[in-house]
């Protein structure tokens, strides 16, 4: 008998939702803390998106959307990091990972691989066109398949172990 990963879809009315939200800000406080010891290590390897992309694929959207809207500004009062000039397109790429991850385990109640990887490019073609129309260009999207594939591969190899092993209850 094979034990299944359990996935959850928290409410707003439920305490466990704030907290798990404020680990999950908490650690996108101290991740990139991480991974910017790498010269370009926030750009290569997207901490940010690990840490949402785990939270709302276990938790649920609302879990991770509150997640993707709280970390880049506590990042910034915090760190001064997103700078200001990328906070808000940032925070958008964050909160449609959020709802593209938790949406997806929401319907098809499972963390796998090709799900992962779907999440991943779908979410990309989502923030392209998001950071298109508030910018008028995509040049952030396109940097994350040249510079951040790492940061790709990370989301899903990563996140599908994170969900499967680690938050496997």
């Amino acid at each position: 008998m094979q034990a299944t990963t359990r996935l959850y879809t928290l409410n707003y009315d439920e305490a466990k939702t704030y907290l798990w939200t404020i680990i999950f800000v908490a650690c996108n406080l101290l991740l990139p803390q991480v991974f910017h010891l790498v010269p370009q290590g926030g750009i290569i390897f997207s901490p940010l998106s690990l840490v949402i992309l785990v939270g709302a694929y276990k938790f649920g959207w609302k879990t991770g959307v509150l997640a993707a809207l709280l970390s880049p500004a506590v990042n910034h009062l915090v760190t001064g990091m997103p700078s200001m000039s990328v906070l808000l397109v940032m925070t958008m790429k964050l909160a449609v990972l959020a709802l593209v991850a938790g949406l997806t385990a929401q319907h098809f109640k499972s963390a796998t691989l090709p799900l992962l990887i779907g999440v991943v490019l779908v979410t990309k073609v989502l923030e392209a066109l998001g950071e298109f129309i508030m910018t008028g260009g995509i040049a952030a999207t396109i940097a994350d398949f040249t510079i951040g594939w790492p940061g790709l591969l990370l989301q899903v190899v990563g996140g599908y172990l994170i969900i499967n092993y680690l938050l496997k209850k």
